[in-house]
C-alpha cells in the first residue's frame, strides 16, 4: 500500500486522522494535480507530514519496537527521498523471500547507492546515540536555512554541517512557505532548498527567493535526481549551484563556501555602488553587466548640478560642528531625492552637489527623472525650513534660522563617462561641454529657480512638463548665445 492508493485513505480514516469527506475532497483533487492521496490532503491542510509517515509506517508493517531512537533503514532511506515508497515496498517483498539485508537488495535492484546506504546507516547511529542534552550550536560563521519536507533529512543535513566544526548555524523549515515567510528574519547567508517539496518545489522557492527583497541570498539545491536537465532547470530558475544529496558533507560545504565567496565578491560591489547610485540602478548594473560603462565612452546625459544659496552666511554666524551638522542634513536630503529617481551621485562640491542621469546606466527616460530629483529637492528644502522655523518659534533663544535656499542647472547632451584619475585615485565622473553648461546654468540659477538647457527640455517635450522660455544667455566658452528655460 502507498499513499498514491485509495486503500491508503481507509487507512487514515480508520486510524481517525480524517474524515470522509476530507478523503473525498483529496480524491477529486488527484485528476487535475497529479498529487498523491497524502500529498493531497497535506496540500489541503487535513493531515501533517508527520501523520503521513506515521500512516505509512503502519501500511508497510514497519517495526517500531526499537522506537524513534532507532529508525528503520528503510524509513530513513526514505526520509531521504533516497527511495520511494514503491521501491522499499519491492524490497521488503524480496526480504521476506530471501532473508538478506535491505540495503544490498536495494543496491542490487539500482534504487541506490551504497554510498547512500552508508549516510543512512551514519544518520541511524547518531540518532541512536543522541543525548537529550542540547547541542550547543557555534555563532557565527555562517547562517544556513535548510528547507526540506524531510525531518530526517534535514536533521542529515543539520548535524552533518554541525559536525564539521566549521561554525555553521543551521536552522531547517519542513514548510517551503514558512521558510520564504521568515527568511528576512532569519537572515541566513545560505539556502540549502530540496527540489521535490508539496506545495512550492525547490524551483519555486529559488525563483520566489531572486524575486524578493532577499534576492541576494545564494541558492543550493539539494536532490536526489541529478540530471542534466533538472540541473540546468535549477541553474536557470537562479540557483547558485546545485549538489546531489549523496555528496559528502565535506564537498557540500566546500560549495558552501565555493558559492559564499562568490556572493561575497558581488555583495562588495553592491555596497560599493550603492554609495554612489540608487538601488535600482546597482541592480541593473549587477544584472546587465554589458549596458555600464566604466572605461570611457561617449553617450547621451542629463546632469544636474544642486548649490546652497545663503551657505557663507551661515558658515560665519555658527560653529563649525553645527555648520557641518547642517550641510549633511541638507545633502543627504538633496542625495536621497538623486538615488530615488534613479541617479548617480557623481560628487558633493562643498556646499552642492552633481548628479548624472544616463551614466553608467542609460534609460530613455533620464531627462524626466532629472527633473523630478529637482522638483523633489526643491520640496525638502521648504520642509527643512518650515522645520527650522518650528523649531525656532519653540525655542527663540537658539536664535532666528537663517533662510537656505537652492539653485539648480540641469542641461542634457554628450558627455564622456568614464573613469578619470591617476593610478593613485581615480573617480568615476562625465566631462564635456554638456556638464559645463549644467554648472553655468546652476550659477545663474536664483533662489528656488531651476534652469534647464534646450535639449533637456526636446527629452520631455511629450510629457507637457511646464517651462517658461527665458531669453539666451552668453556662457563663458560658448560663441552664441544658449536657449534658456525655467522649470515651473
Amino acid at each position: 500500500m502507498s499513499s498514491s492508493s485509495p486503500l491508503f485513505g481507509d487507512l487514515l480514516l480508520k486510524l481517525g486522522i480524517v474524515t470522509p469527506s476530507q478523503v473525498q475532497e483529496a480524491l477529486a483533487l488527484q485528476p487535475r494535480t497529479g498529487q498523491r492521496v497524502g500529498e493531497a490532503l497535506i496540500s489541503l491542510g487535513y493531515v501533517t507530514r508527520a501523520q503521513l509517515h506515521d500512516a505509512l509506517s503502519e501500511a508497510l508493517g514497519l517495526n517500531h519496537d526499537k522506537g524513534p531512537a532507532h529508525p528503520p533503514l528503510g524509513e530513513l532511506l526514505v526520509g531521504l527521498k533516497y527511495i520511494t515508497l514503491g521501491q522499499l515496498e519491492e524490497a521488503l517483498a524480496f526480504q521476506r523471500k530471501d532473508g538478506r539485508k535491505l540495503g544490498e537488495i536495494l543496491v542490487e535492484m539500482g534504487h541506490c547507492t551504497y554510498r547512500q546506504i552508508y549516510e543512512a546507516l551514519s544518520l541511524q547511529g547518531r540518532i541512536t546515540g543522541r543525548q537529550e542534552a542540547p547541542r550547543q550550536v557555534l555563532q557565527g560563521h555562517h547562517r544556513v536555512m535548510v528547507v526540506d519536507d524531510s525531518p530526517l533529512a534535514c536533521d542529515f543535513v543539520k548535524e552533518g554541517l554541525e559536525a564539521l566544526g566549521l561554525g555553521y548555524e543551521v536552522m531547517c523549515f519542513q514548510d517551503p512557505y514558512e521558510a520564504l515567510e521568515q527568511v528576512g528574519k532569519v537572515q541566513p547567508a545560505i539556502v540549502l532548498s530540496d527540489l521535490d517539496m508539496p506545495g512550492i518545489d525547490g524551483l519555486e522557492l529559488c525563483w520566489r527567493l531572486k524575486e524578493s527583497p532577499s534576492r541576494q541570498v545564494p541558492v543550493i539545491i539539494l536532490t536526489a535526481n541529478d540530471s542534466e536537465a533538472e540541473r540546468v532547470k535549477g541553474l536557470r530558475a537562479g540557483a547558485d549551484d546545485y549538489v546531489n544529496k549523496s555528496a559528502s558533507m565535506a564537498e557540500l560545504s566546500a560549495r558552501i563556501e565555493s558559492v559564499m565567496r562568490r556572493t561575497s565578491e558581488t555583495e562588495r560591489m553592491r555596497k560599493l555602488f550603492a554609495r554612489y547610485t540608487s538601488d535600482a540602478v546597482v541592480e541593473e548594473i549587477l544584472k546587465s553587466p554589458d549596458t555600464v560603462v566604466l572605461t570611457g565612452e561617449k553617450r547621451e546625459v542629463t546632469v544636474l548640478f544642486a548649490d546652497i544659496r545663503n551657505f557663507t552666511g551661515l558658515a560665519e554666524s555658527l560653529p563649525p560642528e553645527q555648520v557641518v551638522g547642517v550641510l549633511n542634513q541638507v545633502l543627504g536630503r538633496l542625495s536621497d531625492a538623486v538615488l530615488t529617481c534613479g541617479g548617480t551621485l557623481d560628487k558633493f562640491l562643498g556646499d552642492g552637489l552633481m548628479a548624472v542621469w544616463g551614466a553608467p546606466v542609460h534609460r530613455t527616460d533620464d531627462a524626466l527623472r532629472a527633473l523630478q530629483a529637482a522638483k523633489m529637492m526643491m520640496t525638502a528644502m521648504v520642509e527643512l525650513r518650515q522645520a527650522a522655523q518650528a523649531e525656532w518659534a519653540a525655542n527663540e533663544r537658539l536664535g532666528r534660522p537663517l533662510v537656505l535656499e537652492l539653485g539648480i542647472g540641469i542641461n542634457s547632451g554628450l558627455a564622456v563617462a568614464g573613469n578619470i584619475g591617476g593610478s593613485m585615485r581615480t573617480e568615476y565622473t562625465c566631462i564635456g561641454d554638456a556638464v559645463n553648461v549644467a554648472a553655468r546654468l546652476c550659477a545663474l540659477a536664483g533662489p528656488g529657480e531651476i534652469l534647464a538647457g534646450e535639449r533637456t527640455r526636446e527629452l520631455v517635450s511629450h510629457r507637457e512638463m511646464p517651462f517658461e522660455d527665458l531669453p539666451p544667455v552668453r556662457l563663458k566658452g560658448k560663441q552664441q548665445p544658449v536657449p534658456l528655460y525655467r522649470v515651473l
